[in-house]
């Protein structure tokens, strides 16, 4: 009688998950980077359409609007100063952007977007954008966030708590990038 053994071993089983578990464990942060990333770029989206809307009602009345009630791109339910663009509120935030609009003069109006969400984040960073600019200032609050925040400006490397536009230019939050003169 021919006994016709065909199929894996348990160690050959064994290997293969091992080997597979070693490559996801070495891709898993690239994916969550680029799901960041993509976060991020709904937030600059969001952050230059505020940016043209306030800029057409600087037109009109001579003035930025200091809410969202006050703009033709306000989001639904959008009333006050701060949006949180996946629910919330300061309490308990959705995992988003915290979107506040300040400053109602030419030059001092500006939007910031706060990455928040309900649990500890991997990255935390803000972006700002002054209405008159076309430059949107990024702002890392940890490693990770500095990391992202460098891939936006095109750098190698920031330190955390540090200022970049994707201009590539260095920068201070709340300071105009646009009324600044570089320093030699």
């Amino acid at each position: 009688m021919k006994n016709n053994k065909k199929g894996f071993t348990l160690i050959e089983l064994l290997v293969v998950v091992l080997i597979l578990g070693i490559l996801a464990a070495m891709a898993m942060p690239q994916y969550f980077k680029a799901v960041e990333r993509s976060r991020m770029s709904e937030a600059v989206s969001l952050l230059s359409s505020i940016a043209g809307a306030q800029q057409r009602k600087y037109l009109q009345i001579n003035s930025y609007a200091s809410n969202y009630k006050g703009l033709d791109v306000a989001p639904e339910g959008a009333t006050g100063a701060d949006y949180f663009t996946k629910g919330g509120d300061d309490t308990t935030p959705g995992n988003g952007f915290k979107i506040s609009l300040s400053g109602t003069s030419y030059g001092a109006g500006k939007a910031t977007a706060v990455r928040v969400g309900p649990n500890a984040l991997t990255y935390n960073y803000t972006l700002q954008r002054f209405y008159n600019s076309d430059k949107i200032m990024c702002q890392g609050d940890d490693e990770n966030g500095a990391a992202l925040c460098a891939d936006f400006c095109g750098k190698d490397s920031m330190a955390v708590d540090t200022c970049c536009t994707n201009a590539g230019g260095d920068c201070t939050l709340d300071t105009n990038p646009d009324t600044v003169t570089p320093q030699p």
